[in-house]
């Protein structure tokens, strides 16, 4: 959920400079020699080299810029790239690039994170410095923008926290070191089969990560981002924890929903644009109560309560049955009507066929007849008498 922005812009030239005027020469060139000084300024962060990172600074933004450089130094990278996209200029000595920043974590990230940054810089004596580094507008903050990480790693799973016990950080990964063997059992393709979990200090914290108001995730325990149906080198996943709704809860929800969010991770190449929400996190919820003897009513008791009154659904849930911010007992019917749609699926038709469905649904070319066309080829019924069964199976499960 939430996913991360990336920021595919192409190189523009001076407001005002026609193509093959000297002004987009000259901006061609600045262009060149701001990527130049930014590449030799990621391998001096790469290198923890001190000196070098600091040479590219102006003085007077040199003493922020070295608190990030220290902070990163917790940080396990394996590469560090800005990708110069376009040069403003703002003054005669002065311009802001825009650009992409991309980032992996060593051992676990085979493709990079990707974010968008604008990087002011000033000329002093016919070479140039960074003077402020920011996101890009409606692009996330960075959690080491937010403070001192501290990281720990598990057997399976890599957790950076700002502003955290690491008595607590060791606990989330143990949790998520347990949920990548439980997704695997359940989710048996190809996979990463590990999880990188970010704990922010705040929901406003969390927010920031996710480039939009905290009070969006409000009570909600954590979300996943990552590119859907991105292939193996699309952006990679992360687990966003909001410490106050995931702290709320109790050992077994604590693992319920990271076991729920690595689903997410497992599923994400076939994930896609074609897949309705409830298949999505119906499958994630079927995926994480998966062996846990939790019955229908204990796992779904909105549902069930409903169910009970005579409100049974009358539709699947649909995508806009599962925004943030409203009525969280609808969001929660939401999500236990994708989950039993999921075990009706897995009961009646076989685990297998849940995972072929779900895959073959991801893989249709829009949304447009995805679920159809999937129901009638891999489970061999038709939206109708699915919508029928999954009725029919609530009444029996909640009633």
């Amino acid at each position: 959920m939430a996913c991360l922005l990336v920021l595919l812009l192409t190189l523009t030239a001076l407001a005002g400079c026609s193509a093959g005027s000297p002004g987009t020469a000259a901006t061609s060139a600045v262009s060149r020699e701001i990527q130049t000084l930014l590449d030799a300024h990621a391998r001096a962060l790469l290198d923890r080299d001190e000196a070098s990172f600091r040479a590219a600074l102006d003085p007077a933004y040199a003493p922020t810029a070295l608190t990030g450089f220290r902070r990163l130094a917790q940080v396990p990278l394996d590469d560090w790239t800005y990708r110069v996209t376009g040069i403003d200029r703002t003054g005669d000595d002065r311009v802001t690039a825009r650009t992409e920043l991309g980032y992996r974590l060593r051992g676990h990230d085979r493709g990079p994170v990707t974010s968008g940054r604008v990087l002011d810089l000033a000329e002093r004596d016919g070479r140039w410095y960074v003077t402020g580094d920011r996101p890009a507008e409606g692009a996330p903050r960075q959690l080491w923008e937010q403070g001192d990480v501290t990281a720990v790693r598990g057997a399976r799973s890599l957790v950076l926290g700002v502003g955290q016990d690491p008595v607590r950080l060791r606990a989330i990964a143990a949790a998520a070191d347990r949920a990548v063997p439980a997704v695997s059992a359940a989710w048996p393709s190809e996979w990463a089969r590990e999880v990188v979990v970010l704990v922010p200090g705040s929901l406003d914290a969390m927010g920031g990560l996710l480039g939009a108001p905290g009070s969006s995730y409000r009570g909600i325990a954590a979300v996943t981002t990552g590119e859907t149906a991105g292939g193996a080198d699309a952006p990679a996943d992360r687990v966003i924890v909001n410490p106050e709704a995931y702290g709320a809860l109790g050992d077994f929800g604590r693992q319920l929903v990271l076991t729920h969010e690595t689903v997410h991770v497992a599923t994400r190449a076939h994930t896609s644009a074609s897949t309705p929400v409830w298949l999505s996190e119906g499958f994630a919820d079927w995926a994480a109560y998966r062996g846990t003897g939790r019955t229908p009513a204990q796992a779904a008791p909105e549902l069930a309560r409903a169910v009970r009154a005579g409100e049974l659904p009358a539709r699947l849930p649909e995508d806009a049955d599962f925004g943030f911010g409203g009525d969280a007992e609808a969001l929660a019917r939401a999500y236990e009507g994708g989950w039993l749609a999921c075990a009706l699926i897995a009961e009646r038709w076989g685990e297998k066929e849940l995972t072929e469905f779900y895959r073959a649904v991801g893989a249709h070319p829009g949304r447009d007849g995805a679920v159809e066309k999937a129901l009638q080829e891999v489970l061999d019924t038709t939206p109708e008498e699915f919508t029928a069964a999954w009725r029919t199976y609530l009444g029996e499960r909640l009633g």
